[in-house]
């Protein structure tokens, strides 16, 4: 597969999104549209007792336990809509080995693109602002032979600053603005592929930590505010549709770029609520070395308190299965 190296804005017919991405005249206009996703169908999985699914844990191989995971919370039809374009973030930062537990495996990733064009996506856009070369990344991860001979999947890369919009963040104090990828809005589906590994600046780094991935300008988040709160801020703007985390092995020490030690976990979880999987992910396994809690993690509390969603585990419906 060729990386697809021409403008990522184009070559797909205006969508409701897209419409109100480019007729609204303000950032806070954006920013509220973004937000304010079109809502899922009713229809979401249920337990045994008839309760719906609102985190997926799933153990076994990772085809098998992606398709369960995302079975379990109501099939793909949920998310992706025919004639859709569905727009994958995994985390491909690194130019490391799947192996390393760095970088989202590749395929989990395949998975959900076969899942998006099985429910009729017309176009699925693979995407990520790598912290090195993207075409080195996206070789090196193996990425781009996992998806090799996928009619209409696209790799696109987003390393330009002309390939972000800046947009307002209502009420932000750490993030007043925040550039963000102009595939957001284009897309009808948004749904966030993170690996679980270790993170030497915020512990750990899963689904939220991931959205800096969909950002122009990282050195702002690390160097000229809070980073901590800004990714929470963050994920009031950036809403995916779906949260699939990718723990089949996780890079438990020296993330995030490793190499460390990494741990076979064999876990898919899946959720609509971001914070919820993050929460979740944080009893994974010892990260550096210690058990963390999620109210031990700065991000995950500032998010829980902008309203991103629910971190009290005792709240959230969860369905364990092994495949």
């Amino acid at each position: 597969m060729k990386i697809k190296k021409d403008n990522p804005n184009t070559g797909r017919p205006i969508s409701r999104r897209r419409f109100m991405a480019e007729t609204v005249k303000t950032g806070t206009a954006l920013a509220s549209a973004l937000a304010l996703r079109p809502g899922l169908p009713i229809l979401a999985g249920q337990t045994d007792d008839g309760k719906r699914v609102d985190l997926a844990v799933v153990q076994g191989n990772p085809k098998e336990a992606v398709a369960r995971a995302v079975e379990l919370l109501g099939g793909i039809g949920r998310f992706v809509q025919p004639n859709a374009t569905v727009l994958l973030k995994p985390n491909v930062s690194f130019p490391n080995p799947s192996t390393w537990g760095t970088t989202t495996s590749p395929e989990v990733v395949r998975v959900l693109a076969e899942l998006a064009l099985e429910a009729g996506a017309r176009r699925v856009i693979v995407a990520d602002n790598t912290m090195r070369e993207t075409d080195i990344c996206f070789h090196k991860t193996g990425l781009v032979n996992a998806l090799e001979g996928m009619e209409n999947v696209k790799v696109i890369p987003i390393q330009k600053e002309s390939h972000f919009d800046e947009v307002s963040v209502p009420g932000g104090k750490a993030l007043k603005t925040v550039k963000i990828a102009k595939l957001i809005q284009r897309a009808d589906a948004v749904i966030n592929l993170p690996c679980a590994k270790s993170h030497s600046a915020t512990q750990v780094s899963f689904g939220l930590k991931n959205l800096m991935g969909l950002i122009w300008d990282r050195t702002y988040f690390h160097q000229g505010t809070d980073l901590h709160s800004a990714i929470a801020e963050l994920a009031t703007v950036i809403r995916p549709e779906l949260t699939l985390l990718d723990a089949t092995r996780a890079l438990v020490t020296a993330g995030p770029t490793g190499p460390g030690k990494v741990q076979e976990l064999n876990t898919i979880l899946a959720s609509t609520d971001p914070l919820a999987v993050d929460a979740y992910a944080t009893s994974l396994a010892p990260w550096n070395n210690r058990s963390l809690t999620a109210d031990a993690v700065k991000h995950l509390n500032h998010a829980a308190e902008l309203g991103v969603g629910e971190m009290d585990l005792k709240k959230v419906n969860i369905r364990k299965v092994t495949v």
